[in-house]
């Protein structure tokens, strides 16, 4: 499993509009083939910071993802307006947060 996590910036004036784009690839997201999770969230209005959190199956479900049209899309619609800082993570060790 990969799991793809950090912040994307936004001028906080575009906060609004950006939220609901980044909300409409989110539920398209959830539908695709190797997704498990794709959640994002208003970290700081003041600020335009959003956090997003991502679990795929694999690197090809990832890979087809980023190579979506609908994603294309919205990168081309906000690039040069937002900045992100997203990781991804290996996880090979998954288990419930009160295991040890």
């Amino acid at each position: 499993m990969l799991i793809a996590t950090g912040h994307v910036h936004v001028e906080p004036s575009d906060l609004d509009e950006f939220a609901t784009d980044l909300q409409a690839l989110a539920e398209a997201s959830r539908r695709r083939d190797g997704n498990l999770l794709y959640a994002v969230a208003v970290d700081d209005r003041a600020a335009g910071r959003l956090i997003v959190v991502e679990r795929w199956r694999d690197q090809a479900s990832l890979a087809a993802h980023l190579q979506a049209s609908d994603t294309g899309r919205f990168v081309k619609r906000w690039q040069g307006r937002m900045r992100a800082d997203i990781r991804k993570y290996d996880a090979v060790n998954e288990r419930a947060v009160a295991e040890e």
